[in-house]
């Protein structure tokens, strides 16, 4: 005899432990993704560079992988290092639950257990949902992948360069920096 089970929620999503992995809310459940030490280096060396940046020119917000956005279709995702511009936070105080609106960058930082597919479709929902720029970074083979739109894809190797555009304006980063 079958079970049924209770929908998935925000506050399922909220009570999970903090324990080093990142949750998520997709089609209706919560997926766990463990990090490992070398994600969490990258992690907060591109937090580093970028919030520095940021701040210091008063742009907007950056945020790390515990920040979850609401997706159109209702996922909950959380990037292991966004970027919202200043013109888009909302008036007053930052909001306490989820963001009811997504980043302009969303970075994913893969880890040895991220399937190809998994990743796409993650980037796919990113981007669908109104995200302007996302860098997918890949530790293990020293390369990143910036994706405008699924067609419109840039490689950067390890002696390349990460580049805000018009999103980040002014902001580089040698990817070597970030995986040193």
């Amino acid at each position: 005899m079958a079970t049924a089970t209770q929908p998935v929620t925000d506050a399922d999503l909220f009570s999970m432990p903090r324990d080093g992995r990142k949750y998520e809310l997709v089609d209706g459940e919560i997926r766990v993704s463990p990090a490992g030490f070398r994600h969490g280096a990258v992690s907060v060396a591109l937090t580093l560079k970028l919030g520095g940046f940021v701040l210091e020119r008063r742009l907007g917000r950056v945020l790390d992988s515990s920040t979850g956005y609401r997706m159109p279709a209702g996922n909950v995702r959380s990037p292991d290092v966004s970027f919202v511009g200043a013109s888009r936070l909302p008036a007053g105080e930052l909001p306490t639950g989820f963001a009811e609106f997504l980043p302009d960058l969303a970075v994913e930082i893969l880890s040895p257990g991220d399937g190809p597919r998994e990743v796409l479709d993650k980037v796919g929902e990113y981007l669908s949902g109104g995200v302007r720029l996302v860098w997918v970074i890949d530790p293990e083979t020293a390369t990143a992948a910036v994706f405008r739109s699924l067609t419109d894809v840039r490689r950067v190797d390890r002696d390349g360069v990460l580049d805000g555009d018009d999103v980040v304006p002014g902001f580089t980063c040698p990817l070597s920096e970030l995986l040193a």
